[in-house]
């Protein structure tokens, strides 16, 4: 492989790397090596995540997204504001482009910095989800849900389930700056009431009727994350449903970051979803084959 161009995006946290690879510079039956290659931090680039932009017959393009691990998820709602700052920026898109992915068709408008994606509706929304965690006992502040049950053994916490082109399970808590994000959101993410592919964990806490804060333990990155797209659409929907929220909804994440999240609730459905927030184009160079070869030997 030659030197591969790419930009770097900050998604209100999220960091991801772009590449343009609509003339398949990157091969597809090397992209899981090479996107964990390049978003190992301090021995490559470094990224929570890696969009490929490819050619579409039918739209403004085509995106695919990578998490760091080298897993391809179907959707990122950063990601997808990103991908938009970035089609424009490099004249692949105008300011209001149509593009597609795995998670199928998304509208975007793109005003300098600030990105809105418009996202398909949600799936599989369940409330009230008893969810058993093996762990030690923890301060009542930590442990999501009003009224856990705590045993000798564990705890079995109270989640909801959406799934915003991703899976996600919420927990909504009194405090965020207290949530045990890892010790609490690891266990979940790996449970086996969502087995095989695993969900995504949030822990929200609703500050008033149009704004929650949100934390994230990311599935692929097996970490916390300074923000999540499609965790903060999670988040926001389901805190209309169990705690009276209302569109729009501004969701500060760990980075501080604020994303709107808008919605039409229709009883217990929800459709025209829109995601807003900063896209930010941190830089642009030339990868050299050091920051991916030893993986492809």
């Amino acid at each position: 492989m030659k030197k591969i161009a790419f930009m770097k995006f900050s998604g209100a946290g999220n960091d991801f790397i772009v590449v343009d690879n609509r003339e398949r510079v990157v091969d597809s039956k090397r992209m899981m090596t090479f996107v964990s290659a390049v978003c190992r931090r301090h021995l490559s680039v470094g990224a929570d995540g890696i969009i490929f932009i490819e050619k579409s017959r039918k739209y403004d393009f085509r995106w695919r997204f990578y998490n760091n691990d080298g897993g391809e998820a179907s959707f990122c709602g950063n990601g997808a504001r990103c991908a938009a700052r970035f089609a424009l920026l490099k004249r692949i898109a105008p300011k209001s482009m149509r593009f597609e992915g795995s998670s199928g068709v998304m509208e975007a408008e793109v005003n300098q910095e600030q990105v809105t994606v418009r996202v398909p509706d949600p799936t599989a929304i369940g409330l009230h989800l008893r969810v058993p965690i093996a762990s030690t006992m923890r301060r009542k502040t930590d442990v999501p849900g009003a009224a856990p049950t705590v045993g000798e053994h564990g705890m079995v916490l109270e989640g909801h389930v959406i799934h915003t082109g991703v899976p996600h399970l919420v927990y909504f808590v009194p405090n965020t700056g207290t949530a045990e994000v890892i010790g609490i959101g690891r266990p979940t993410r790996y449970h086996e009431l969502f087995k095989p592919a695993g969900t995504n964990v949030n822990f929200a806490q609703v500050i008033d009727r149009n704004t929650i804060e949100v934390r994230t333990y990311e599935r692929g990155v097996e970490d916390e994350t300074l923000a999540c797209g499609s965790g903060s659409l999670a988040a926001a929907l389901l805190a209309a449903l169990v705690h009276k929220v209302e569109s729009p909804v501004t969701v500060i994440p760990l980075s501080r970051m604020p994303l709107t999240v808008t919605f039409e609730r229709k009883k217990d459905s929800f459709t025209n979803l829109t995601l807003t927030g900063e896209a930010r184009a941190v830089y642009e160079g030339l990868m050299r084959p050091e920051a991916w070869e030893y993986s492809l030997r």
